[in-house]
């Protein structure tokens, strides 16, 4: 058990959600993977200084994530531990990153929506203030596993119709395309990290406390004006990102 960090009481972190997040941490760096179960209740709750039921309730949320799940008379048995690889590069394009590591992807438009472009969505697409764009909301799905959820603006005046073609063709690339643009590139992302509000809990079946991966990212048409400008949210314990130049 060596390496776990220990729980901190009075943060206004519930001690249970502390425990889930320790052993997912230990989980991902193959700290179980000699007997692939989670050390008994009893040796838990003596590791993290808790008593039997914090830890089966820390259990519980995980299970609920489908990392473990419980075997009569055995244990807690390890589901998964693999993170999805997400390669960023110039053309960076969901489905064609994971193709190899998942059987099946979709892609689900929560809604779509005309708006004004507020300030920072303007400053990301080189537009004024104020000027129409189109707000896409999605979430990405690996083996009926939610994976991201995302947020998109489009200019409005050149992709009008990319809610309908999006929800049709469940792809942004062949969204694009359905719109008259055949390619694109990435040309920024930033990336941060933040615990899951709500919103994310629901949308990506996490649970509270989990850890999110969050990049904010502009792509370009190939003349270098901007089309796409998105913050997309990803479980943590499901995806790693590797940078390709």
């Amino acid at each position: 058990m060596a390496g776990i960090k220990q729980v901190q009481r009075q943060t206004g972190v519930a001690l249970w959600r502390q425990i889930a997040d320790r052993i997912r941490e230990a989980i991902s760096r193959g700290a179980y993977d000699e007997t692939g179960m989670v050390p008994p209740e009893t040796v838990l709750a003596l590791q993290f200084g808790v008593n039997r039921h914090t830890v089966r309730s820390a259990l519980a949320a995980l299970a609920q994530e489908g990392i473990v799940r419980a075997v009569q008379g055995r244990g807690t048995l390890i589901e998964r531990k693999e993170r999805l690889n997400f390669p960023i590069s110039r053309r960076t394009r969901f489905t064609d990153g994971i193709r190899d590591q998942a059987r099946e992807t979709r892609a689900l438009l929560l809604g779509h929506a005309q708006e004004q472009a507020d300030a920072e969505v303007a400053r990301w697409l080189h537009i004024k203030p104020g000027t129409l764009v189109i707000r896409l909301e999605t979430v990405r799905e690996a083996d009926k596993r939610p994976v991201s959820r995302a947020t998109s603006w489009f200019p409005a005046a050149r992709f009008a119709g990319i809610g309908e073609a999006y929800r049709t063709a469940g792809s942004i690339t062949k969204a694009f395309a359905a719109l008259g643009l055949s390619d694109y590139v990435r040309a920024t992302t930033e990336i941060t990290a933040a615990h899951a509000d709500s919103a994310d809990i629901a949308d990506l079946g996490l649970t509270p406390g989990a850890v999110l991966l969050i990049t904010k990212a502009m792509n370009t048409d190939l003349e270098g004006v901007p089309v796409q400008y998105s913050i997309s949210r990803f479980a943590a314990d499901r995806v790693q990102f590797t940078i390709e130049n």
